[in-house]
């Protein structure tokens, strides 16, 4: 699918998401909100706020109720299922807050997976298998795991930030323009904050990506071109209204 580069990477528009029909059930409205492309965004919010809710919502996990969402240039609150979750793994880089490594699998494995269900990241990656399998090892390396050591390990012999970096090196594999971060700092002390946030800016530069991340953690905020917060951007009453 042709992306559009001169396009926010992400726009929402009058978007209304609710979890069932109730008035009294969890809902989320936002009248517009953008990321452009090539900036990195933190939002902040307590938990329970509804940004997990959201990102599901931007990746096409979720789909709204009414609303507008386009991701680099293109709409995908209609496209079926299956057009939308190839949209997703062909331009969207996804770092779970539970960070969802396949625990049977080696580090490089598990770094290799998005590879499998989209060819337009696996083309970036390389040409050949040997190819393919160094850059898988260079992003393990970069982010501080040794690809000859540690990336044979299976990923739940690893220790919590370990796993962390290797959620990030399979976000960052293919290069896609968007990375999507769910509270990757959440389970990290302060000392390995600072270091995961290093390398995680350090590998946005090198491949020009826009980053979305979530917290609730305002201390890292510097980090990044703007913070917003939820709250400022998002109603998320229970109280039914319509745009």
């Amino acid at each position: 699918m042709f992306v559009q580069n001169n396009y926010p990477a992400i726009s929402l528009s009058n978007l209304y998401f609710s979890w069932g029909s109730s008035g009294n059930n969890f809902r989320i409205k936002i009248t517009d909100f953008q990321l452009k492309k090539n900036e990195s965004v933190i939002l902040v919010g307590p938990s329970g706020s509804g940004k997990s809710t959201l990102l599901s919502i931007i990746c096409g996990i979720l789909r709204p109720q009414k609303g507008s969402i386009q991701i680099l240039g293109e709409n995908t609150e209609n496209m079926s299922n299956s057009v939308r979750d190839c949209f997703r793994s062909d331009h969207i880089g996804i770092i779970f807050q539970q960070f969802n490594l396949l625990p049977y699998l080696s580090a490089i494995d598990n770094v290799l997976l998005p590879l499998y269900f989209s060819k337009v990241r696996k083309e970036a990656s390389g040409k050949t298998i040997s190819k393919i399998s160094a850059e898988s090892k260079r992003l393990l390396d970069v982010l501080g795991i040794t690809s000859e050591t540690l990336g044979m390990q299976k990923a739940d012999t690893l220790s919590i930030g370990q796993q962390q970096r290797v959620a990030a090196a399979r976000a960052f594999i293919g290069s896609p323009e968007l990375i999507i971060a769910d509270e990757p700092t959440s389970s990290l002390d302060e000392e390995n904050q600072v270091e995961f946030l290093d390398q995680l800016f350090s590998q946005k530069e090198a491949t020009g990506a826009s980053l979305l991340m979530v917290s609730h953690n305002t201390q890292i905020s510097k980090r990044f071109d703007r913070l917003i917060e939820l709250e400022k951007i998002c109603d998320t009453s229970s109280k039914k209204e319509k745009f």
